[in-house]
């Protein structure tokens, strides 16, 4: 039974109320922040900060700024920590009883990131709702629910240790599954319990039993971590492609890491006669944009998600955070976020490119950590997405994982890029493709084209291949023994700690092949 007819008017309905943006943007905006600043006033940082008086001004957010500095995770990893304890009004109303672990600072291993019920409710669900909405909306003879959706989802592991029936901490894709409303079970597969599981030894064949003959319509993930579970859902079924395993299969709503180096994977694994691509901006501290146009590669700004947003642009000095309504089209900002998650005018660590100031429309550049500048290149994760993507396209290829760092100058041999690649399916030709990422790269960047330039300061960058399995080792190792929920692979670096230890994983490996023999 097809309920998707009944359902679509009311998800076309939740869509059609951001037409108005383009006009109303600033509006939107202030009022969102009115409401974070009266419903925030009665906790800590609200009688700190004054947000009693700043919420009854017309326009609160000169005072705002003059109030409330900008922060760092580690600025905060003190309070947070009282929240999980089951201190409450401390950053946020009330008490919050979930967090979402997520990578690192200098200060830790992992960030915990308040996960309140209004932002639950009014940022993430809502995120989600609009996704939905807005792929209806532009499908009008979409059968979505006629069947399931697969949402690859982490758990509840973490590196904690918690007293029973204290705060609950772990991917926030667990506590998002752990808190849907029980309805949506009707439409998604698989069950909760399997969904939850940390060990992935145990849970991708769990997860591959619970799917292969289910009626699926829609899946949801990270690309990279999807792809290994739709090679085994192949396999189970004895097929070619994901689309002759499901064949009613009509879209993926992808997030957290750029869709770029998979596309041409995904697009041969399904069938392009009916298969979409949407790609979501979700993070573990809000969700923040969605693709509203198929059409269209770029992400609608949520601006009405209990989220207030600054931008910082990139590569401007000392340039001072400017609100929404101050953006210029095509410029590269790192955003900043003041939500009902207890975070103000907290840098997420994300740099958004900005397509469209009217409604806003961006797509994530990288991290303001993830880059290469060892000898000046200041090469972005940016480029090298958009690098790969076009040389896969060139030769046939496609990546399944990869990262680079830099290589440093040693005896008569100038540094160099070394890119560690896990290949979905091979290049013809390594030495061409190595080349062709170069040239690329060049196009790209003039920095990087500036140090290449006659091979006077930077070699030409060396591909090492990487067997199945490494990535998914390293990343075992990083995250307590689990390989958790859905962690990414860092792009760039800037040292070799992370190129290093993947290496050195390959080479234990190689070991141990060369003992059996």
């Amino acid at each position: 039974m097809d309920l998707t007819p009944l359902i679509r008017p009311y998800f076309v309905k939740i869509a059609r109320r951001t037409d108005c943006w383009g006009d109303s943007g600033k509006d939107v905006q202030l009022a969102q922040l009115r409401s974070l600043l009266s419903r925030a006033s009665g906790c800590e940082v609200g009688r700190r900060y004054g947000f009693s008086e700043l919420a009854k001004m017309k326009n609160p957010y000169a005072g705002f700024c003059q109030r409330v500095p900008m922060c760092e995770y580690e600025q905060l990893r003190a309070d947070v920590m009282r929240m999980i304890r089951g201190e409450k009004d401390v950053l946020w109303r009330g008490r919050c009883r979930n967090f979402a672990q997520s990578s690192g600072t200098s200060g830790g291993k992992s960030k915990y990131i308040p996960v309140t019920e209004d932002s639950l409710r009014r940022c993430h669900y809502k995120g989600a709702a609009d996704s939905v909405a807005h792929y209806l909306r532009a499908n009008p003879h979409s059968r979505l629910f006629s069947g399931k959706g697969l949402v690859l989802g982490g758990s509840f592991a973490n590196e904690l240790h918690l007293d029973s029936g204290s705060a609950r901490v772990g991917d926030l894709s667990a506590t998002l599954i752990d808190r849907i409303n029980p309805l949506a079970n009707l439409f998604r597969v698989p069950d909760k319990r399997t969904a939850l599981l940390s060990d992935w030894s145990v849970k991708l064949p769990a997860l591959v039993a619970a799917s292969k003959d289910a009626h699926v319509t829609n899946i949801s993930g990270v690309p990279s971590w999807f792809l290994t579970v739709a090679k085994e859902i192949i396999k189970a079924k004895g097929v070619e492609t994901l689309s002759e395993a499901w064949p009613d299969l009509e879209v993926f709503f992808h997030g957290g890491i750029s869709f770029e180096p998979y596309r041409e994977e995904y697009r041969r694994l399904t069938d392009s006669s009916k298969m979409h691509f949407l790609e979501n901006y979700n993070a573990s501290e809000g969700f923040f944009a969605v693709q509203n146009n198929p059409e269209d590669e770029s992400m609608l700004l949520t601006i009405d998600n209990d989220i207030f947003y600054e931008f910082i642009k990139v590569g401007a000095g000392d340039a001072q955070p400017v609100p929404l309504w101050e953006l210029e089209k095509g410029a590269v900002y790192e955003m900043l976020i003041s939500s009902s998650n207890g975070l103000w005018r907290y840098h997420t660590g994300d740099t958004v490119r900005v397509y469209e100031v009217s409604p806003v429309k961006i797509k994530v550049a990288g991290r303001t950590r993830c880059f290469i500048n060892a000898f000046g290149e200041e090469l972005m994760e940016e480029n090298a997405e958009r690098a790969i993507s076009a040389v896969c396209s060139q030769t046939g290829a496609s990546v399944v994982n990869y990262t680079a760092a830099p290589v440093f100058a040693e005896g008569n041999r100038k540094g160099r890029h070394q890119w560690l690649v896990e290949w979905g399916k091979r290049p013809a030709d390594t030495l061409r493709f190595s080349t062709l990422l170069d040239e690329e790269l060049r196009r790209l960047n003039s920095d990087y084209d500036a140090k290449r330039t006659g091979t006077i300061f930077l070699d030409p960058p060396e591909i090492v291949d990487i067997p199945a399995g490494v990535f998914n080792s390293w990343l075992h190792s990083v995250g307590n023994g689990k390989l958790g929920g859905q962690r990414k692979i860092p792009r760039l670096s800037n040292d070799r700690k992370i190129a290093d230890a993947v290496l050195g994983i390959l080479c234990r490996l190689d070991f141990s092949d060369l003992e059996k023999q």
